[in-house]
């Protein structure tokens, strides 16, 4: 029996003050140990074992303080209003009410691209992101063909996720079952330079299903250093999913 009155396992969630704490095993790891995941927006306690699980979690209540202390400083859920101004693909993008159906309107001359949406509150967030949806497709879609054929790679299905996790996905072709690719739509709220790499990232994995010598220098061949866009990610990725929240 844990500290926490009843047997842990792999992937729990526990509430320390307040806060969400999710046990991991991991059988490399050396000790008992707590990060944030940004991205998640949640406390990771890790331990090299499930005995030691017990161990994690009294950690994490320890540390409670220095808990709160780092979810503190994620960025704040960014609501969806009409008049605010939102990057996409990192070109402004004036967000309107509007009496007609969600549209995506191009930038022209010194005027910014605009979306518009009908109703108020949730209504109108998501029908934004809905759209902001269907322009991640169609740039993805876009992209994904222009990598794979630098590569020489056959195309492969394309479609767009809300997934935590990962910015992207790929499932190589099998017989009968076509290759896939899945990209993160928050993607879209990025510098386009970085959601490119994304994309020449995941047709990569196409020809190279690892991440070895022959993969990266894949990747640096479709956008050259791959470095300042990781960094990005790893810097602002918590912003992008605080988007809508």
């Amino acid at each position: 029996m844990s500290l926490f009155g009843r047997s842990l396992a792999d992937g729990d969630r526990l509430d320390v003050a307040g806060a969400v704490v999710r046990l991991k095993v991991h059988s490399r790891a050396r000790r008992v140990s707590l990060r944030l995941d940004r991205t998640k927006r949640e406390i990771v306690a890790t331990a090299p074992s499930a005995r030691r699980l017990p161990e994690a979690a009294a950690f994490a209540r320890d540390r409670a303080e220095w808990i709160v202390e780092r979810l503190a400083e994620l960025p704040q859920s960014q609501s969806i209003a009409p008049g605010m101004t939102i990057d996409l693909f990192g070109r402004p993008c004036r967000l309107e009410a509007a009496a007609k159906a969600a549209h995506f309107h191009p930038a022209v001359g010194d005027e910014p691209a605009r979306i518009s949406a009908r109703g108020e509150g949730a209504t109108f967030a998501n029908a934004v992101i809905r759209t902001i949806k269907r322009e991640a497709l169609r740039v993805f879609t876009e992209r994904t063909a222009f990598h794979c054929a630098a590569l020489g790679a056959k195309l492969p299905s394309v479609s767009v996720m809300d997934a935590r996790a990962r910015w992207g996905s790929c499932r190589p072709g099998l017989p009968g079952k076509p290759a896939a690719i899945r990209y993160s739509w928050r993607l879209a709220l990025s510098p386009f330079e970085v959601a490119d790499y994304v994309a020449a990232h995941e047709c990569a994995h196409l020809l190279e299903l690892n991440h070895g010598p022959r993969f990266w220098a894949h990747v640096k061949t479709l956008v050259g250093d791959e470095k300042p866009h990781r960094a990005w990610l790893r810097a602002e990725g918590a912003r992008l999913h605080a988007f809508g929240r």
